[in-house]
């Protein structure tokens, strides 16, 4: 009877300590392909149903024309679908485009005129 005791105690203290430990989502990892004839300057991205962009992505840099980049996005949320926002260059003659696209499943994103 004893060690059934210490046996549930123990398993009661372990099911506490596991759920007090932080629960940590992956970050999401895909490349960005510029294939366009245009300078990307922007790029925004917020989860599908979230009303307002988050910020650019790229801060003070650009994507130039046949350049590629690795995004993480760190958000800690547990969803791959995500809006996405492009911003070109102002000589470009390419509009601002918007995607929404499930980023789990690509790995890679490119973008074309």
């Amino acid at each position: 009877m004893m060690k059934y005791r210490t046996y549930a105690a123990m398993g009661g203290l372990l099911a506490v300590f596991a759920s007090a430990a932080p629960s940590r989502a992956g970050d999401l990892t895909f490349t960005l392909i510029n294939s366009t004839g245009s300078t990307l300057e922007r790029f925004y991205s917020s989860p599908v149903g979230v009303d307002e962009w988050e910020e650019d992505v790229f801060g003070k840099d650009v994507l130039e024309p046949g350049e590629s980049i690795e995004i993480t996005i760190a958000d800690g949320r547990t969803v791959c679908e995500y809006d996405m926002r492009f911003e070109f260059s102002e000589d470009s003659d390419l509009e601002t485009t918007e995607d929404s696209q499930d980023l789990c499943e690509l790995g890679s994103y490119e973008i074309h005129e």
